[in-house]
């Protein structure tokens, strides 16, 4: 599957990997997180290299609905389920200064990009309750939240609210902005080089799988780190989502806002004016990576209630995106445990990655920089809830117990013979020996791989809609090769034997 957004042609030609290479900073991931924060060094006069494993925006950036709002879904009434309200207006005041510098950069070099109305809208009673605590925290927040029953939706709701004057636009058009800034003040950009560790004293020596290079510092900007130290990956929930873009007829009326779901499975909504005409944007339907016996099945009732809402719809895209949610509901972003003060990361945004990221970039570069931000500092010193920590707990506890079970799944496979050919676009798992054995099928090639994730040592299962390898424990995601899609894993799987 292709993004929308990706969908296009190159723009620009990277930069080569010189082995042993100087910087004052090594960025790792080119997402709005990664250049963000590489733009704000630059422009200090830094020395920065960027190192994107695959190319750019191909991760979260490039496959995700792009909205920039302050109205996220319920994420306010969630974090005050665990924070003081004080926590929360700072959460607020971070996702404001983000969304303020990213649409500040639109405007100063061009980009296009769209205003638009955010909505959360709730179809039952448990979702209605959900909203109206929606409402109540974000007034207290300072944002201008309003009850409406405005709404374009061709289905009804029990209650919608809105927050007017937000944004929407292309990511690949922000990336491909970012990239020329970066550049402009000196910025090199590589591509297809995967970091594999980070090591050393003094200077950081970033390992990759082309060779190493020295750094001052260096900005994990991957999602989630690829480095376990602090412990990250045990913090985060993984879930893997879909969207579409589908052409609607001039009969059917699509709405202009940007909607999203209090319910599940959720269900968002905006436009994007594409040059063959206005498109729909629809997504939903998300679940934890690699525990979903048919990712296609997911991605097929989005497209079918899509259809039966706007009749007529023609599918021009689809695509689906990875995102990482704390157990403690709030970003992290700064330094990283263990990393002598030296190694900065940011994750965790929840799927509100356009504004969450340029705040951790603001924040990373401000604390690099000897810059003070208010807001960053309070959600610094946060301590964890009891809820929190229980969530925490739960979480491992049932990564412990998927561990045990897809091994357990794996000894009742069947035997490897070597000439097992799955049907095209199949996967499976077959038992050889002790050892599990993936098997699959893509554009008329078989390819047999370890089936045994290289992070943790999960037991991979088939994502019949991406036609990946996908990691029940933490999220890693391997091409039908076995080459890492997404981490925490840094290697590609082994071919079989």
């Amino acid at each position: 599957m292709l993004s929308l957004w990706l969908d296009r042609p190159r723009t620009f030609t990277p930069d080569p990997f010189v082995p042993d290479a100087d910087y004052n900073a090594v960025v790792v991931g080119a997402g709005i997180t990664g250049l963000a924060t590489a733009v704000l060094l630059a422009r200090s006069g830094m020395k920065v290299a960027v190192l994107e494993a695959r190319t750019l925006g191909a991760g979260t950036t490039g496959n995700t609905t792009a909205k920039l709002t302050l109205l996220q879904g319920t994420v306010l009434s969630s974090l005050r389920r665990q924070y003081s309200q004080k926590m929360v207006n700072s959460y607020v005041e971070a996702n404001r200064e983000g969304q303020a510098w990213l649409l500040r950069h639109l405007e100063a070099n061009d980009v296009p990009f769209q205003r638009r109305d955010a909505y959360t809208f709730a179809m039952t009673g448990k979702g209605e309750e959900q909203v109206k605590s929606e409402l109540a925290v974000s007034r207290e927040a300072g944002l201008d939240v309003e009850d409406t029953s405005d709404s374009e939706l061709p289905f009804s709701t029990r209650r919608t609210i809105r927050l007017a004057g937000q944004a929407q636009f292309n990511p690949m058009d922000v990336l491909e902005s970012l990239v020329t800034d970066f550049r402009a003040h000196g910025g090199t950009l590589i591509e297809g080089v995967r970091v594999q560790d980070v090591t050393g004293g003094d200077r950081a020596v970033v390992d990759t799988d082309a060779g190493r290079v020295h750094a001052d510092l260096v900005v994990l900007a991957t999602g989630v780190p690829i480095l376990d130290r602090g412990l990250y990956f045990a913090k985060l929930k993984a879930s893997q989502s879909y969207a579409a873009a589908v052409k609607v007829p001039a009969s059917t009326s699509i709405p202009s806002g940007m909607y999203l779901s209090a319910e599940t499975p959720g269900r968002s909504l905006r436009t994007y004016p594409a040059a063959e005409g206005e498109l729909l944007v629809v997504g939903g339907n998300g679940h934890q990576v690699g525990r979903e016996p048919s990712p296609q099945a997911r991605l097929d009732e989005l497209l079918d209630w899509a259809r039966h809402h706007f009749p007529g719809a023609e599918v021009t895209h689809t695509w689906s995106g990875e995102d990482y949610r704390a157990t403690n509901v709030m970003p992290f972003f700064g330094k990283l445990p263990r990393g002598g003060g030296k190694i900065f990361f940011a994750t965790g945004y929840n799927k509100w990655g356009m504004s969450n990221s340029v705040a951790a970039a603001l924040a990373i570069s401000g604390e690099i920089l000897g810059g003070q931000l208010p807001w960053a500092d309070t959600i610094h010193h946060r301590v964890t809830s009891p809820a929190g920590a229980a969530a925490a707990v739960a979480l491992n506890a049932d990564v412990a117990k998927t561990l045990a079970e897809s091994w357990a799944k794996f000894g009742m496979s069947k035997a490897d013979t070597g000439d097992t050919v799955p049907e095209e676009g199949a996967g499976t798992v077959l038992r050889h020996g002790n050892k599990p054995v993936a098997a699959s099928t893509v554009d008329g090639t078989t390819c047999r791989v370890s089936a045994v994730c290289t992070h943790l040592g999960g037991v991979l299962s088939w994502n019949d809609a991406e036609k990946s390898w996908d990691c029940p424990l933490h999220g890693s995601r391997f091409n039908a090769t076995g080459e890492v899609l997404q981490g925490p894993a840094t290697h590609n799987l082994r071919p079989a034997e």
